[in-house]
């Protein structure tokens, strides 16, 4: 005797011992489950479905279609296409029993596709991977977690820098950015800079960038005013 049963939105016509691939369904492999949306038994046609007549399988396993590629690509738009795989999560069963009559009172568990069970129902699915691939994870896991190292102190700044140094910023054109760049490199005090030579500010000019800054603002002389005040 055959059947036609209906799952997962597919038409399947099965009897007795046949393996199928159907849309996955919330149960574990080694449970049996039961389809009730069944269209035909043997002669018996159904409007829609036969009226207590079921379908019953036993789940051999849960699994993953072949890998589909879906391209897309859309025209009179440059660049705009994209290429992706999806493979379809199936469950194995097979076929044990075509009931005729007494569906309603067999007490098998009803297959219900993934889509129709609550979420918390599908993570204890997805978690059916043996316990001992998980237990390294777990292990160290409980592993108490290493003391952590106390952080080490922020370099200070030179004491020149923090005290006892000349406010840098009086001088005609110096800002932040450019009193950092003469702390970094050791200028902290209106007295080296009215000091320069000719060779210093040249020197100073290169290897700091300023283009010409030093001379085009005076900061000798103004270092020098600064210095007596």
């Amino acid at each position: 005797m055959f059947a036609v049963l209906k799952t997962g939105g597919k038409q399947y016509r099965v009897q007795s011992g046949d393996v199928l691939r159907v849309e996955r369904i919330a149960a574990d492999a080694g449970e049996t489950v039961q389809f009730n949306e069944v269209l035909m038994v043997g002669a018996t046609v159904g409007t829609p479905v036969v009226e207590d007549a079921a379908v019953q399988a036993e789940v051999i396993d849960q699994i993953k279609g072949e890998k589909l590629i879906h391209f897309v690509k859309r025209r009179r738009k440059h660049g705009s296409q994209r290429t992706k795989g999806h493979r379809q999560k199936l469950t194995l069963v097979r076929i044990t029993e075509i009931l005729e009559k007494g569906a309603a009172k067999s007490g098998v568990k009803v297959a219900q596709g993934t889509g129709s069970v609550p979420a918390s129902v599908v993570a204890a699915m997805a978690d059916v991977t043996p316990k001992a691939k998980n237990a390294p994870a777990k292990k160290a896991a409980e592993k108490p977690a290493a003391k952590a190292k106390p952080a080490k102190a922020a370099p200070k700044k030179a004491a020149a820098a923090d005290a006892g140094a000349d406010d840098l910023k009086k001088l005609s054109g110096v800002g932040p950015a450019l009193e950092k760049k003469l702390i970094d490199a050791g200028i902290t005090s209106f007295a080296q800079i009215a000091a320069w030579t000719e060779a210093d500010v040249a020197d100073f000019d290169e290897k700091l960038s300023f283009k010409g800054r030093i001379e085009r603002e005076g900061w000798i002389e103004q270092a020098k005013e600064l210095t007596k005040g």
